[in-house]
């Protein structure tokens, strides 16, 4: 475990695997400046579910891409006895987390909710670790469980470097509301910012006055049309606060400024008295103003609605607006941004945007995949490393050991990326799909005509059967090439049924292109063989448009 805290950070870069691995094996301490976090928890659903006790379940505390759900089991347990036994944590865990998590599991039982916050604990106290002094932590919750994670991060950060609880409004209307419900609309989402000390970086963010409030404080227009307002020049507090007493313009007062820059202020015309007598007061202009600072409910940025122009389709994914407020709120150019629950990659993009390093973790393939395509399409960003991913085929197949379904669609997601294909049905792919795993497209014709080439993954044995019903597969959907990207290696007689489905001819480079191509991963991996297609036209995932101010717009990424 020591070795960890030698190691140097590398930025930039994606972690493919198990936060909570990654965090210990390659993230140094006191090396992060910004963590945000934003970990999957299925609060839809009642109430009382989350809460039903789970004793004799032996199913871990998971996330699968599909279903975000965690259970109390096996995983859980030992994630318990590692918080709460100093002898297994050897004193990493501070007394007051391991009193509080005690207190968790005695008071609400063992069940879904339970389960989240032990997983969640144990990651805040690694996250905790990773942050420097001038850094701060923002964890995306809802109020199913805020409430709970606030007095977590009090144990871990200390009361006294809780900052703000955030309301962000995230629906302008009703949407868990429903016939004979008892309930109010449920319409925000909850911003937990923790410091790791008073010494955190901070920049007020601002956002623009209304014109209401511009047409009532700066009704006064003076003889260069500029619009202002008058505003308190007296010192609050008087000699107590420090504030100098003297005379301006016939009135003795304490007063927020020294002398000296009071008749800098008269000099530049700034200082007004409106009637004789009167108390002096500064000249503010309207277009000096930096706008309203944010308040603590934030209901000026909108969620990502099905016709925003950076909508992927991924159901979690939050507005870069929100990101980019978060990350310019707390940190410097050049900073380093962690999100070690990456989904579809909203903090890299906003970190990215607004110069700073970044790191990227998630668990699902899947979420690797669609920041990789997200960072190239938005910043040209082709060849962004993936740490955790197989780089030879017996990793492959570890891929596919004691993980069951979720194992296969892993295996899946990561083959597609490798070839450059968008996956069918994204992330929520369930069932059947037809015979296609992904999809390419390439150009057909001259003016703008889309081919696609569907491709076929297999993780276990395979036979000629397969290739013949791939060829099934193109002529249903009228498709012009198919890719038949296997695992494990192919026969002769798949070769063979490969080969008598005949050619694609290109009326653009007027080539002819083998209508089914068999690919390995083996060939794949260390022969670094790509499929033999016609010019691409999209890129595997919908292009994102190129960054080259302040936002990210990008196209819907599953249909």
């Amino acid at each position: 475990m020591a070795t960890r805290y030698s190691l140097v950070v590398q930025t930039n870069v994606l972690y493919y695997g198990d936060n909570l691995d990654i965090l210990r094996r390659y993230i140094p301490d006191e090396s992060v400046d910004l963590v945000y976090l934003d970990p999957p928890f299925n609060s839809n659903r009642d109430y009382n579910v989350i809460f039903k006790d789970e004793s004799g379940n032996n199913t871990d505390a998971q996330l699968l891409a599909f279903e975000d759900t965690w259970h109390w089991g096996p995983d859980a347990e030992a994630q318990y006895a590692y918080l709460t036994n100093t002898a297994r944590n050897h004193g990493r865990v501070p007394s007051t987390v391991s009193t509080i998590v005690a207190a968790l599991r005695a008071g609400i039982g063992e069940n879904q909710m339970t389960a989240y916050l032990v997983e969640m604990t144990v990651r805040l106290v690694e996250l905790h670790r990773v942050l420097k002094p001038t850094g701060s932590l923002w964890l995306h919750c809802d109020p199913t469980a805020s409430h709970y994670l606030k007095l977590v991060l009090d144990a871990i950060f200390d009361v006294r470097n809780f900052v703000n609880e955030i309301i962000w409004k995230r629906s302008a209307a009703h949407s868990d509301r429903a016939q004979g419900s008892k309930h109010f609309g449920r319409l925000h989402d909850v911003l937990l910012l923790y410091a790791r000390s008073e010494d955190f970086v901070w920049n007020q963010p601002y956002e623009p006055l209304s014109d209401g409030y511009q047409d009532s404080h700066y009704s006064r227009v003076d003889e260069t049309g500029r619009r202002f307002r008058l505003d308190n020049l007296t010192g609050p507090g008087g000699a107590a606060k420090g504030n100098p007493q003297y005379e301006v313009m016939g009135v003795t007062r304490f007063w927020r400024y020294s002398r000296e820059r009071m008749e800098q202020l008269i000099a530049e015309g700034r200082v007004v008295q409106t009637r004789p007598g009167g108390v002096p007061q500064y000249k503010r202009y309207l277009d000096e103003s930096a706008g309203r600072p944010v308040q603590d409910v934030w209901d000026d940025i909108a969620p990502v609605n099905s016709q925003a122009k950076e909508r992927l389709g991924w159901g979690t994914q939050k507005p870069l607006p929100l990101l980019e407020r978060i990350i310019e709120a707390t940190s410097k150019p050049g900073d380093i941004v962690l999100d070690p629950f990456c989904g579809c990659g909203t903090a890299l993009v906003a970190a990215q945007t607004l110069d700073r390093q970044w790191i990227g973790i998630d668990v699902t393939y899947l979420a690797i995949a669609v920041m990789r395509a997200r960072l190239k399409d938005s910043f040209g960003l082709a060849d962004v490393p993936v740490v955790g991913q197989p780089t030879e085929v017996e990793g492959a197949r570890a891929m596919l050991v004691g993980t069951g379904l979720e194992g296969q669609y892993q295996f899946q997601w990561w083959a597609l990326d490798l070839v450059g294909a968008q996956p069918v049905g994204g992330a929520q792919k369930k069932g059947a799909d037809r015979g296609i795993d992904g999809v390419i497209s390439f150009s057909t014709g001259p003016h703008g005509e889309v081919g696609r080439a569907l491709v076929s993954v297999k993780s276990g044995g395979v036979n000629s059967s397969q290739v013949r019903d791939l060829k099934g597969v193109l002529d249903r959907e009228k498709a012009e090439i198919g890719l038949f990207v296997t695992l494990e290696e192919p026969s002769g007689p798949m070769h063979l049924e490969a080969t008598t489905a005949g050619v694609y001819t290109s009326a653009l480079s007027g080539r002819d292109y083998p209508r089914i191509q068999i690919l390995t991963i083996r060939e794949l991996l260390d022969e670094h063989r790509m499929p033999d297609l016609p010019l691409l036209v999209l890129p595997a995932f919908q292009q994102a448009e190129r960054v080259t101010k302040k936002a990210a717009e990008q196209g819907e990424l599953f249909g």
